[in-house]
């Protein structure tokens, strides 16, 4: 492990990367890393991937980890989550890491398009602009339509409407009918 006090959850992240990318699993960052990389910088105290595997592997997925050194714990959502489940991985010193199995509206396509980013001597792939936006507008809590709006804007360029209205619609009328409200601003 790479981690050696508290305050390092990224580096255990990079770690969860290495075992994800052994296991040949797809994942891409989200949450505050991903937020940072689009131009919204705030705090957070773990880090967040999203992972393409059902959330059927996840106890296998659970082994493994705990085999890597990880403690781990997975929990999964209710029917109406639109997580299927969680498997939250920390160390020793309260660094944390959450592994999403899936969101329900994010296609398998989003991996292929996130970017990559270099990051401590390793490289992190990163949900891209387009996905982090109609992410955070399905999320829809005041916080995540202030990190979809400064996405837009802290880029600089339009980024591609014609995508980012299609993954919007993905996550149902009320993500577009919010996407919509946002462009008009």
């Amino acid at each position: 492990m790479r981690t050696r006090q508290a305050g390092e959850s990224a580096l255990l992240l990079l770690d969860a990367v290495d075992l994800l990318e052994r296991a040949g699993i797809s994942y891409a960052v989200v949450g505050a890393m991903a937020a940072a990389v689009h131009g919204v910088v705030r705090a957070s105290m773990d880090a967040d991937a999203v992972i393409l595997l059902p959330a059927h592997r996840a106890a296998e997925l659970e082994r493994e980890c705990r085999a890597a050194g990880f403690i781990s714990e997975v929990r999964h959502g209710d029917p109406d989550d639109p997580i299927g489940a969680v498997l939250c991985l920390s160390d020793e010193f309260g660094n944390r890491v959450d592994l999403l199995l899936g969101l329900r509206g994010l296609g398998a396509d989003a991996y292929s398009r996130a970017t990559v980013i270099p990051f401590q001597d390793s490289q992190l792939r990163v949900v891209g602009r387009e996905d982090f936006i109609a992410m955070k507008l399905f999320a829809h809590g005041p916080q995540d339509l202030i990190d979809a709006e400064h996405a837009l804007l802290a880029a600089g360029d339009v980024p591609d409407l014609k995508l980012l209205r299609k993954l919007a619609a993905a996550y149902g009328p009320e993500t577009l009918a919010a996407l919509e409200r946002v462009l008009a601003r």
